[in-house]
C-alpha cells in the first residue's frame, strides 16, 4: 500500500484467498489469515475473511469483493494471497532428475484493491460471469465451454471480442521440464479451438490465436497464484493506455484435491474499460440527497393535487 500511496485506514474489508487454511487441532481451517495480515499491514478499520477454492480462489475472491463494493456494503476491499510454501519446489525432483538446476526458487503473491467506480479505472463486469456448474462435466472442453464460452454467448459476445485471456499463467520454463507442458498455451489452444468450432475464426487462424489473445506464462507455479490474477495489473495499465478494451480472468481449480469430490472448479469474469458513466441510481452515501429529491417530488405532487381540487 505504501508503494501505491494508499491509506491503509481506508480499507474496509480483506479477502484472503491462499490455498492453505489455518486453525487449531480441533478446528483446522477455522481462519482468519485476513485479519492477521490486516493487523500487520495496519488496516485498522478493516475486518475480513478467508476464502478457499484451491486454484480458483482468487477469482472467487475478486468477484465477491466486486459484489460487496457494488452493493455499497464496503467501499474498499483488498483481495490477496501468499504463495503455497508446501508447493514450493514441487517440480524440483523432475528438474534434478534431468540434471537441471532447481528453477522454482520463489513463493508468489498478489494483492488487488477493489473500490467504487471512479469513472476512470477499469470495471469488473459482474453481469458477465462464467461458472463451472456441478453438472458441467470435467473434460477440458466442458470446462472451457462453461467458464469461457457460455458467459460470452449469453451476452452476445464472441470469443474474439475479448482482447486477452488470463487463464493459468504458469511459467512453462518450470512446468515443461517437469512433464506438465505449457499450461497457458494449452488453454489458449482450447479456447481457439472453440472459436474455430463456432465459426469465429478459420482453422488456419488457430496458431495465431494464442499470440493475439494470450500471453506467455510467467508466474510461479503455486496453484492459485498463476490462475488469472497475475495479469490484472498489466490489464489495467493496457486499458488505461487505450491498448485494449476487454479482458477475461479465468480461475480454474481442482476440487478433487480436497478428497471430498471429483468435481472440477472454475469461474471467470470480464474486466472492461470504464465508460466514464457512474450509476446515479445507487445510493453511495447517507442518502440525504435522494431523500430530499423524494420530498421535493412529493411536495410538487401535493401542490398539483391542491390546484386540481381548487379548480373544480
Amino acid at each position: 500500500m505504501s508503494k501505491n500511496h494508499i491509506d491503509a485506514s481506508l480499507i474496509d474489508y480483506i479477502i484472503e484467498t491462499s490455498e492453505e487454511a489455518i486453525g487449531d487441532m480441533n478446528q483446522r481451517g477455522g481462519g482468519n489469515l485476513a485479519k492477521a495480515i490486516g493487523e500487520i499491514a495496519e488496516c485498522n478499520n478493516a475486518t475480513g475473511v478467508d476464502m478457499r477454492a484451491f486454484c480458483a480462489g482468487p477469482a472467487h475472491g475478486i468477484l465477491t469483493a466486486s459484489a460487496l463494493v457494488q452493493s455499497g456494503i464496503f467501499k474498499n476491499v483488498v483481495v490477496m494471497a501468499g504463495g503455497s510454501s508446501a508447493k514450493l519446489g514441487m517440480n524440483s525432483r523432475d528438474h534434478v532428475a534431468k540434471e537441471m538446476p532447481v528453477l522454482e526458487d520463489m513463493v508468489g503473491g498478489y494483492a488487488v484493491l477493489i473500490s467504487e467506480n471512479d469513472g476512470q479505472n477499469p470495471v469488473v463486469r459482474t453481469d458477465i460471469v462464467g461458472k463451472h456448474k456441478i453438472s458441467s462435466g470435467s473434460s477440458p472442453q466442458a470446462v472451457i465451454q462453461a467458464i469461457v464460452v457460455d458467459p460470452l454467448e449469453m451476452n452476445n459476445l464472441k470469443l474474439t471480442d475479448v482482447d486477452v485471456y488470463a487463464p493459468e499463467l504458469q511459467n512453462a520454463e518450470i512446468t515443461a521440464p517437469a512433464g506438465a507442458g505449457d499450461v497457458p498455451l494449452a488453454n489458449y489452444k482450447m479456447i481457439g479451438a472453440m472459436a474455430v468450432k463456432r465459426g469465429e475464426i478459420s482453422r488456419e487462424e488457430l496458431p495465431q490465436f494464442a499470440t493475439r489473445h494470450g500471453v506467455t506464462g510467467f508466474a510461479p507455479t503455486q496453484g492459485h497464484i498463476p490462475s488469472g490474477v497475475p495479469l490484472l495489473g498489466h490489464i489495467r495499465d493496457s486499458i488505461l493506455a487505450g491498448k485494449m478494451q476487454r479482458a477475461m480472468i479465468i480461475g480454474k481449480g481442482s476440487l478433487f484435491l480436497g478428497r471430498m469430490t471429483d468435481l472440477f472448479d472454475g469461474i471467470s469474469f470480464i474486466v472492461e474499460g470504464n465508460t466514464g458513466v457512474i450509476d446515479p441510481t445507487r445510493d453511495t452515501g447517507d442518502g440525504e440527497e435522494f431523500k430530499q429529491e423524494i420530498k421535493n417530488l412529493l411536495a410538487d405532487a401535493i401542490q398539483e393535487l391542491a390546484r386540481s381540487v381548487a379548480g373544480r
